[in-house]
């Protein structure tokens, strides 16, 4: 996810942080000192206050961490190669493949909402340990609260829209039923669609009545119908290119350019035979070393292009996808939305670079298809 910084690792797993995550932390620490801690311990010093709601954030961050790690230490030991795990304002995000098997996608997508009702369970159970034994208020209500809202974490994840978990489940169960992975995220997105919209439109409706916490409701739900509709997208998408290989929806040959010419030469002979807005870079032995986006080169400061080389500001080979022709499309399409790279693909044969597929292509191509595999028109009238 862009934006985000790394902050550690969970048994040998990545760990990062979106910059959403110290505002989310800023503000659930207000609102306990502020607020939730007073109403339940009142008179005591402000900074106690602080302390107590700085610490109940903190504790939160990690229960989401242990709710990431639990879907990720589930798809690990499945055999699933997983990626990072990234936390952000509405939760995280555990980059990894796809599963193969409906259990193993039922299993991935369970673990995360039990981790967060157990740690909500534990949390309620040392509250009231702590109440009854030595009578602190404060760690009282700091407990309580996690607990409190780990159990409604857990519960609001099993909501059956996509990409909650419960999203997840519903879209294993259909693909254990049907048989039919896409057809069973078509559902599932059409679901996470209709309980987002619905979500917001409550959300608005607190609002309306004065309640501040119906904003983050709409926000909530504006973001699950969105992210709903992508992966409907996506699969209606993977559906219509079943079958189809690399080297059919490629573009061939490719307008490449020397990644060693400055942006102002690049400019002026290269971009004029582009047909897409992404090229390839070649270096001096004719081997892609990267592609570069023309606008993020038109964009460059005047004085900057006669001195700047073009491979300065492109992206390195490394970091681009590689496709051999004769690969599926589908799986090259996995590959990117696992892994985080964006289009372009490029098609190597042999060490050299025999074709280009951007979005553009697959759209084209999907177009292309959908006419072809069209039943013909029925004759009119004699």
């Amino acid at each position: 996810m862009k934006g985000s910084i790394r902050l550690g690792s969970v048994r040998g797993l990545a760990l990062r942080a979106h910059w959403s995550v110290p505002l989310l932390m800023l503000l659930l620490a207000y609102g306990l000192a502020a607020r939730t801690l007073p109403g339940y311990a009142p008179g005591l010093a402000p900074v106690v206050y602080a302390v107590a709601g700085v610490a109940g954030a903190v504790l939160l961050l990690a229960s989401l961490v242990v709710h990431e790690a639990a879907h990720a230490l589930t798809a690990r030991r499945a055999g699933i190669s997983v990626q990072d795990m990234t936390l952000w304002a509405l939760g995280g995000v555990t980059r990894m493949d796809q599963p193969t098997t409906p259990r193993t996608a039922f299993l991935v997508a369970v673990s995360g909402p039990l981790a967060s009702l157990l740690l909500g369970a534990v949390g309620i159970g040392a509250a009231a340990a702590v109440a009854a034994t030595l009578g602190w208020r404060i760690p009282v209500a700091v407990l309580g609260w996690l607990g409190g809202t780990n159990l409604l974490l857990g519960v609001f994840n099993l909501l059956p829209a996509a990409p909650l978990d419960g999203g997840r489940l519903t879209q294993a169960l259909l693909w254990w039923r049907t048989g039919d992975r896409e057809r069973a995220q078509r559902a599932a997105g059409r679901g996470g669609q209709v309980v987002g919209m619905a979500l917001a439109v409550l959300g608005w409706l607190a609002f309306a009545r004065g309640l501040p916490a119906g904003l983050w409701l709409i926000v909530v739900g504006l973001f699950v119908a969105g992210a709903a509709a992508t992966e409907r997208r996506w699969a209606e998408l993977v559906t219509a290119l079943r079958g189809v290989r690399v080297g059919q929806a490629m573009t061939t040959p490719v307008v490449t350019g020397p990644d060693w010419l400055t942006v102002d030469r690049f400019l002026s002979e290269v971009t004029a035979q582009a047909g897409h807005s992404v090229l390839p870079l070649l270096d001096f032995g004719g081997h892609p070393s990267g592609v570069v986006q023309l606008r993020r080169l038109a964009g460059l400061p005047s004085e900057k292009r006669a001195s700047l080389r073009v491979r300065d500001v492109a992206t390195p080979l490394s970091r681009c996808t590689l496709a051999a022709p004769d690969e599926m499309l589908n799986s090259v399409l996995e590959r990117l939305g696992t892994t985080g790279v964006l289009l372009p693909v490029l098609v190597m044969d042999g060490g050299r670079l025999s074709g280009i597929i951007t979005a553009h292509d697959i759209d084209r191509f999907r177009r292309h298809s959908r006419l072809s595999s069209a039943p013909p028109p029925s004759p009119g009238p004699p």
